[in-house]
């Protein structure tokens, strides 16, 4: 066949099949068009989840007349006027291929009035057709009326959703938008049903939060703000122990634009790695701004992903902010806008001792010796001076002692062997002392690991353990790895194991189960360079087994040492798997309970 020129009509209908996936995809591009051009209100009318008719009316600065008809052609756009102004975008919009790409495929209505303008005008594109702008009754704004989606491409038109499922897509754009933007009001209907009213909410983002997600999300969050290095990152983090079972709340924004990109993903998985485990998922609302020249939005059609110029320092940044906000939700810390000051200070300031202040500036009292049980571990967390060397960062203080009560209070009782009850200032406190044990040690392993190594002792009476040759194999290839962790182990036979050390920390454990789970996790994670990359949860695994079990007496100053060293530990408000360590009830709560003063 001989080489031709498309028809224009072609043209827009192959654009539109990388702009216009499904009604979704219309909505967010006249959504941004309405965003771009100032709009303080944004109505979306939606029938028959878009097939049927898509509605977008503003009240931004519309356009003029003489420019409807080029607004509908392609490549036409305010945004940029050249290479500069492409390497630099700062709005949304910027391709000129939205609109006639979305006329191609429907027939489209645009109504606008410009600020000032005495009245509106209107054009109409009907199968690549555009009528000549007419005069029309509108308020200041524009109104982009979408009626019969891929009325001429019906092979399209067949792959689309069932209407709600289709409907269910435009919602969760819409909060998406809203998230990003508390200072404008959205409106949302679906076959003149309201759907989403979100009234605008400048001076109180976190109700914006709780309007578009339609739970309490702010009260489970941590705010987060923090700039350095020409980045600033600002929203809100879910709390550990609020995570999901799927990744249906996570929202982020480069510039205002959101984005789904997998280097941002792995920075937000790895600050969340040391308390999420079992495909658990964190929740976030998080927006990131840089230079516009610093990243690349033109890298996908949809404008779905970005390309950072410098991906290192922005996974980095990300990655340092998020952990060590993680790191100071422990007990007495709040979850509360004020927090941002508490954050940037975790950050801004050089590498100091871990602990409740080092427990008041007097070091952690205990000494650091040979432990005997894990009971007995609680006390000796941290050597003196020992920093978190792989983040660099200064652990936030707990709150002040109330009339001299340390913040978890003193231990009362220990309840079916499994929780210990405690009195504080304020009321009462329980604790999972298993959970609680497991996240000091696991806290305590690592800062021993980021020092160099983990200390060690022989055993009196070396362990035999019988294996697969595999596993025992493996055993002999991974020594280094195991000597890292604290463990002498030496392959003694062709199915057989000897183990002559172990961490001093795990004195009293099940050696031997610990020691079939660490060649498990080997074997599971594969080569040397995963290894590495997973060694938190081999840590993790062994905090597990050194943990006090339930039903296992203690005595009150064994309690009150798990009380100390819980305050004296970061994250200790969760154990390694997310769940809590603790919960408080107040003084006002329990009279709540037993009706007092009614």
């Amino acid at each position: 066949m001989p080489i031709r020129q498309l028809p224009e009509q072609l043209v827009n209908q192959i654009a539109a099949g990388e702009v216009v996936e499904r009604p979704s995809s219309v909505v967010k591009e006249l959504l941004e068009n309405s965003l771009d051009a100032g709009a303080r209100r944004v109505e979306i009318d939606i029938d028959a989840g878009g097939a049927k008719r898509i509605r977008v009316r503003d009240d931004g600065g519309g356009i003029a007349s003489e420019e409807l008809a080029l607004a509908l052609s392609r490549h036409a756009t305010s945004k940029i006027t050249s290479l500069e102004d492409l390497e630099r975008v700062a709005t949304l919009g910027f391709r000129g291929e939205a609109l006639p790409s979305i006329a191609s495929v429907s027939r489209l209505k645009l109504t606008s009035r410009e600020r000032g303008a005495p009245h509106a005008w209107s054009v109409e594109a009907i199968d690549g057709r555009l009528s000549a702008a007419a005069p029309a009754q509108h308020p200041e704004g524009t109104t982009v009326d979408v009626q019969d989606l891929f009325f001429n491409v019906p092979a399209r038109r067949k792959f689309m959703r069932a209407e709600r499922t289709e409907f269910g897509h435009i919602e969760e754009l819409v909060r998406a938008q809203a998230l990003a933007r508390p200072g404008i009001e959205f409106r949302l209907t679906h076959n003149g049903r309201a759907a989403l009213m979100l009234g605008a909410r400048d001076a109180q983002p976190e109700r914006r939060l709780d309007d578009a997600l339609d739970v309490d999300f702010s009260a489970q969050a941590l705010r987060i703000e923090h700039a350095g290095a020409g980045l600033s990152l600002s929203g809100w983090i879910g709390a550990p122990t609020a995570s999901r079972s799927q990744a249906d709340r996570q929202y982020f924004y480069v510039n205002g634009r959101l984005v789904r990109d997998r280097l941002i993903a792995h920075a937000v998985r790895q600050a969340y790695a040391d308390v999420l485990f079992g495909g658990r998922h964190p929740a976030f609302v998080l927006a990131l701004d840089l230079d516009p020249a610093a990243v690349d939005v033109n890298v996908h059609p949809a404008k779905h992903e970005v390309r950072f110029r410098d991906s290192r320092l922005v996974h980095d940044f990300i990655y340092r902010t998020l952990h060590a906000a993680i790191a100071q939700t422990r007990p007495g810390a709040e979850a509360h806008p004020q927090d941002s000051a508490r954050v940037q200070s975790l950050l801004g300031g050089g590498v100091a001792a871990s602990g409740y202040q080092a427990m008041q500036q007097g070091g952690l009292g205990f000494g650091v010796r040979e432990s005997t049980t894990p009971v007995q571990a609680w006390g000796a967390l941290y050597a003196s001076g020992t920093a978190d060397t792989e983040t660099d960062r200064q652990p936030q203080p707990l709150p002040a002692e109330r009339d001299g009560v340390p913040p978890l209070g003193y231990a009362l009782a220990q309840v079916h062997g499994i929780y210990v009850l405690a009195q504080n200032a304020t009321g009462l406190v329980l604790v999972d002392m298993h959970a609680a044990h497991e996240r000091i040690t696991y806290e305590r392993l690592k800062s021993a690991r980021a020092c160099g190594a983990i200390p060690s002792q022989s055993l009196l009476v070396p362990l035999t353990i019988a294996l697969s040759e595999r596993e025992a194999r493996l055993v002999e290839e991974a020594a280094p790895r195991f000597a890292a962790l604290g463990f002498e182990v030496d392959r003694s036979g062709p199915g057989s194991v000897l183990v002559r050390r172990i961490p001093s920390a795990l004195e009293g454990s099940n050696v031997e189960g610990l020691v079939r789970d660490v060649i498990a996790d080997l074997g599971v994670h594969g080569s040397e360079s995963r290894l590495t990359e997973f060694e938190n949860e081999l840590l993790a695994t062994m905090a597990c087994h050194a943990a006090v079990r339930a039903n296992r007496k203690l005595e009150l100053a064994e309690m009150n040492g798990l009380l100390r060293a819980m305050e004296a530990t970061e994250r200790a408000d969760q154990c390694n798997h997310g769940r809590p360590t603790w919960v408080s009830l107040s003084l006002g709560e329990l009279d709540r309970l037993f009706l007092r003063g009614r």
